[in-house]
């Protein structure tokens, strides 16, 4: 499910209509309908009216950083974050995200606790963004194979916050086409990329995210936990 111009035209022109409310979320997040034409699709939208205040994030930020994470994840070619914009809605400005069904048959935690290489990117891409709450239930699995990661609100902070169950990684060698794609990213984020981040993130969140490339590019590893701060989120689901 890449973001195509049929799809983020759908999210940004459609009407939008409010069908429920996700009551797990710490932020206020819509199950709602998006209708263009004869077209349709449902998706989740976050309205900036209702992020809950946070002490190390600035108010108001946590949809921008969303769009930001997607941003990144369709630089990078992996297609983890789905179809992410800002726009209206009935509770003011705030994220689309295309919704994702998900194969309720796998079991999240043995998911989670395994070395499943299709996470080793989401594990990664974590690393780039500096995802300070990736939980286990922030994993979409679905019945095509593909594994989506959504909940991207803390992601961008300038200072180093990873905190994620996929630590399986921690330490190891980059492979040949991880480098790869970071070698890319920092190309993109040096041209059209982080123009497009600078709309949606400050300037020093920008140029963090270089300094985590180029870090990670340095030392050819998955970065280890900090004993800075708690490494794993919690609840971890």
């Amino acid at each position: 499910m890449r973001g195509s111009p049929h799809v983020m035209g759908l999210l940004e022109r459609g009407e939008l209509r409010i069908e429920g409310q996700l009551i797990d979320a710490s932020n206020a997040t819509l199950y709602c309908r998006v209708q263009l034409g004869d077209e349709d699709a449902h998706a989740v939208y976050k309205p900036i009216a209702g992020e809950r205040p946070l002490w190390d994030f600035p108010d108001g930020t946590l949809a921008a950083r969303e769009v930001a994470a997607y941003l990144v994840s369709e630089a990078l070619g992996w297609a983890i974050v789905p179809p992410t914009l800002l726009r209206g809605g009935p509770l003011g400005d705030g994220m689309l995200q295309l919704w994702v069904d998900v194969d309720e048959t796998v079991d999240l935690t043995r998911l989670v606790r395994g070395r499943d290489l299709r996470l080793r990117r989401m594990a990664l891409f974590d690393a780039v963004v500096n995802n300070a709450d990736r939980k286990g239930g922030h994993l979409l699995p679905t019945s095509t194979g593909h594994i989506f990661g959504v909940d991207h609100g803390v992601c961008f902070h300038r200072d180093d916050k990873l905190r994620t169950v996929l630590w399986q990684w921690r330490g190891r060698p980059l492979q040949t086409e991880e480098a790869d794609a970071l070698t890319r990213l920092r190309t993109n984020l040096e041209a059209g990329l982080g123009d497009c981040l600078g709309d949606v993130l400050s300037g020093g969140e920008v140029a963090a995210t270089g300094a985590r490339i180029e870090r990670l590019l340095a030392t050819n590893r998955f970065p280890l936990p900090s004993g800075d701060w708690p490494s794993i989120p919690w609840p971890p689901f």
